[in-house]
């Protein structure tokens, strides 16, 4: 049996330009909105999420309202928070894991080489701490302490037909998830891939560690999915028009394919 892949959206950013989005791009002050999403995998009974969101704390904190709590989100596919005990943690950005106590019960895998640059030398530049929250990253190291975490380097399997791949760029330990599904292998590229023009036409984002490590991670992207349009972005309303909404309005099928064909 493979996985099911819904992509669950709570909260949006219409305020930027392409110039956010792109290091290079010639309509640099053209709009370009941001959809925020997580991402859950089941099978069965197993069931798999895919980071944690940021909560209406953290929202308030940065000014960036959210829709929907993650949480609450689940609710709409039938799902409780308290149901979560296998939480991917794709890198430890405030949007990515900001709201690790939403979800009690999960143990977390995480790459190592995450943890070790979000607590590291590089934190004290205030450039490269920015997408980070301390208390969040605080709330990764009690999963460490309380025997809820597991690390992987490189390349780790989470369950059959699911595994991990640490593709850095924007962030030193960033993984995608590679699942597998009835339309071939689909690749949840969260932030080693913002937007399908960042991956398909080789543009890096502007938030980056490693502009090497990005740009190889984008071949990766390609290899890792069976095809390109099963190459998730993290962040791009593109996928709310390309996949079918299944359930409420925020949820977005992934597994059986696009429906209509990615534009790049």
């Amino acid at each position: 049996m493979n996985w099911t892949v819904h992509a669950l959206k709570y909260a949006e950013r219409n305020t930027r330009t392409r110039a956010d989005s792109f290091i290079f791009d010639d309509n640099h002050d053209a709009p370009h909105a941001m959809d925020y999403f997580i991402w859950v995998l089941r099978r069965g009974d197993e069931v798999i999420l895919v980071d944690t969101g940021y909560d209406a704390a953290e929202a308030k904190r940065r000014n960036r309202p959210i829709l929907r709590e993650p949480g609450a989100a689940l609710q709409g596919i039938g799902l409780r928070p308290e149901d979560i005990t296998t939480l991917v943690i794709t890198h430890l950005h405030y949007d990515h894991a900001g709201g690790f106590a939403q979800f009690p019960n999960a143990t977390i895998h995480l790459q190592a080489a995450e943890m070790a640059y979000a607590t590291g030398p590089c934190m004290c530049h205030e450039t490269l701490r920015m997408p980070f929250t301390a208390d969040h990253v605080c709330d990764a190291i009690k999963r460490v302490y309380s025997g809820r975490a597991v690390f992987h380097d490189g390349d780790g399997q989470i369950a059959d037909g699911v595994t991990v791949h640490c593709l850095g760029g924007h962030s030193r330990g960033l993984q995608a998830v590679r699942v597998q599904t009835d339309a071939g292998w689909l690749c949840l590229a969260s932030d080693a891939a913002h937007y399908y023009e960042n991956v398909l036409l080789q543009k890096p984002f502007p938030i980056v560690v490693d502009i090497e490590n990005m740009l190889q991670g984008f071949a990766r992207l390609k290899k890792l999915a069976s095809t390109d349009g099963l190459i998730i972005p993290g962040h791009d309303p593109l996928v709310r028009d390309c996949f079918p909404v299944d359930g409420p309005e925020y949820a977005f099928r992934l597994d059986q394919g696009p429906k209509k064909a990615i534009p790049f």
